[in-house]
């Protein structure tokens, strides 16, 4: 006898009204189905309607404006057709869901414990007492340290990690049949990942309950999944189990899908950075020989030598603002960079890159330390002498939708430091831009659009060709790839590889994605709480790690094979130290050790 289906979604049709008459369908007869005890994933770039067929599911899209059809159908029940009564009554006690960004869709003025004890009193009926017991249970249940702290705390005060993981307790406070996880590992960082993924199949172990994972990350699909859906602007594009997928592919766009996805040790036996392969679009496999590597370095004085770098943050509290401690941020910070060379800063969120990507730009005031480029100390500048020198010194920021104005054409954008440091005519400047759009490719006509009106990837470009106006030395690049899908990642990698190697760029690349850092790096720096631990040749740090953080770092990355599935070491459910410190505290002095040719390794 067949097994009955859990979750049957039959030529589902989903448009959205784009004026007073038309629309504009998203989803195209999308059909597929969820078995009880099963892990689905639902893959695809960003794009191709999987978080919209997610909220169909549960009946969360908009009814004035959304157009839906075919049958959603749970246990036999078509939810389609159900009335809200009936839809309430099914969201959380059978289907729940778990959203891709925990600190927006958590309340921001209730404790965390509040939040979950009150979808207990709404869907099990329990009194206030009885629901706060419970949900005490459910952040033990979710394996957070020290839960009856966590349960008066705000969302705002805990990690990322651990935000989800109240998220998921959320979800699962009703015992679900499905639960529907919607991109909820994609702003983690690689440890926090692993913990999140290690958790939910614990709990599916445990519950028996199915789960409809949504993601883009093809290393999170072998890692979780026992079947994947492929979709692709909306489409159905192939279904199978998940060995079946990642062994042999039937069409050209899983198979894309699967080449672009970076993975750590392609890089093995190849000192200098490489290109990404090109993908053939008839094929979906690898051009051969298109990823070709960076020149080695020529010998060179640093471009970049930091020493001694430290930025702290007073903590105040009290009516006269009394400081009570210190964030030590960044601590004692040293490094070089070459010209034409990238080194790569890596950490876990809260680990001090960012910081020290600012601190080093003065954009954030340091303590103490020395930026020298090209031999000036930057922290002895002038205001005027500082900016003089940031011609020569820009930076990419992680999102580029926030860093670009939206009511500036993306042409006054990156003609506006061309004209503001009276470099060219606004003529030239024109010229300039239309030039600069077109090495990132782009189109020279697009000057005259708005960000909004780009994709996710080409405002990055945008960003890109803004940064390169000035005809710097080097480049910050903070978080630059990490929100874009797999394809599009790997144009931008390969764009600034290029640029690199016409410009003699030197980069610093902050990034918590250890794959592409292997991809582009020269050396790589591992931060932990504000400190540097490991430093050394990219082939060095990834082939023979020593510190326990760098192999930590390094077993947390999912392995795009389901083949190797559950080979990776548990990642224990603890937090990243905090890095907050009493006013007077002093900093133990630290010592390196040689682990080999330029290899330096914090000792103890």
């Amino acid at each position: 006898m067949a097994q009955a289906k859990l979750l049957e979604v039959q030529d589902l049709k989903v448009a959205f009204r784009t004026g007073r008459t038309a629309w504009r369908e998203v989803v195209h007869g999308l059909s597929f189905d969820v078995n009880p005890g099963e892990t689905v994933a639902l893959v695809g770039e960003s794009g191709s309607g999987k978080s919209v067929t997610a909220m169909s599911v549960l009946g969360l899209l908009p009814k004035s404006t959304t157009r839906t059809s075919g049958r959603i159908a749970m246990e036999g029940r078509d939810l389609l057709t159900a009335g809200g009564e009936a839809l309430r009554a099914i969201r959380g006690r059978e289907v729940s869901m778990v959203f891709q960004e925990p600190m927006t869709s958590l309340n921001p003025v209730m404790t965390c414990g509040r939040q979950i004890a009150e979808s207990l009193e709404i869907h099990r009926g329990l009194d206030r007492r009885q629901a706060a017991a419970e949900a005490h249970l459910m952040l033990d249940r979710v394996r957070i340290p020290d839960a009856a702290r966590r349960f008066q705390e705000y969302p705002h005060s805990l990690s990322g990690g651990m935000r989800q993981r109240v998220m998921i307790a959320m979800a699962l406070t009703c015992n679900p049949k499905l639960l529907i996880a919607d991109e909820p590992t994609t702003a983690l960082d690689v440890t926090i990942q692993a913990q999140i993924l290690d958790l939910i199949a614990e709990l599916q172990r445990e519950e028996g309950m199915s789960v409809l994972f949504i993601t883009h990350d093809m290393g999170v699909v072998a890692e979780i999944a026992d079947r994947t859906v492929v979709m692709q602007r909306g489409n159905l594009i192939e279904t199978a189990a998940t060995s079946e997928i990642f062994a042999t592919p039937r069409e050209a766009y899983t198979r894309a899908l699967l080449s672009a996805a970076p993975r750590l040790g392609a890089m093995a036996g190849r000192p200098a950075p490489a290109r990404f392969p090109r993908i053939d679009a008839v094929t979906g496999l690898p051009v051969p020989g298109s990823d070709t590597g960076l020149p080695p370095l020529a010998e060179a004085e640093p471009l970049l030598r930091v020493e001694g770098l430290t930025t702290r943050f007073a903590l105040t509290s009290g009516f006269f603002g009394r400081v009570a401690g210190r964030v030590h941020a960044v601590e004692n910070v040293s490094f070089e960079v070459k010209a034409g060379e990238t080194l790569a800063i890596v950490g876990e969120s809260g680990c001090g890159k960012s910081t020290t990507g600012r601190s080093l730009l003065r954009m954030t005031p340091s303590d103490a330390g020395r930026v020298l480029f090209n031999g000036t100390d930057l922290m002895g500048l002038s205001p005027e002498a500082l900016r003089q020198q940031r011609q020569h010194m820009q930076m990419i920021f992680q999102d580029p939708f926030s860093s670009l104005n939206p009511r500036r054409s993306v042409g006054e954008t990156i003609a506006e430091p061309l004209l503001v440091n009276a470099i060219c005519t606004p003529e030239e400047a024109r010229l300039r831009t239309a030039a600069l759009l077109e090495r990132v490719g782009l189109e020279a006509a697009s000057a005259t659009r708005y960000p909004h009106e780009f994709s996710g990837g080409q405002r990055q470009r945008i960003c890109i060709a803004r940064a390169l106006a000035l005809e710097p030395q080097l480049i910050v690049a903070d978080e630059s790839v990490s929100a874009l899908d797999v394809s599009v990642k790997a144009q931008v990698v390969n764009l600034m590889l290029d640029l690199q190697a016409e410009r003699n760029l030197a980069y610093i690349f902050i990034s918590h994605d250890m794959a592409v850092v292997e991809r582009i790096s020269h050396r790589v720096a591992v931060m932990y709480l504000g400190e540097i631990v490991e430093i050394g040749s990219r082939e060095a740090v990834f082939g023979n790690p020593q510190h326990p953080y760098t192999r930590r770092l390094l077993s947390a990355v999912p392995v795009a094979d389901p083949g190797r599935r559950h080979t990776r070491p548990p990642i224990a459910a603890e937090e990243l130290k905090s890095p907050i410190r009493p006013r007077d505290f002093q900093p133990p002095k630290r010592s390196y050790i040689h682990a080999g040719p330029d290899h330096m390794v914090m000792a103890g």
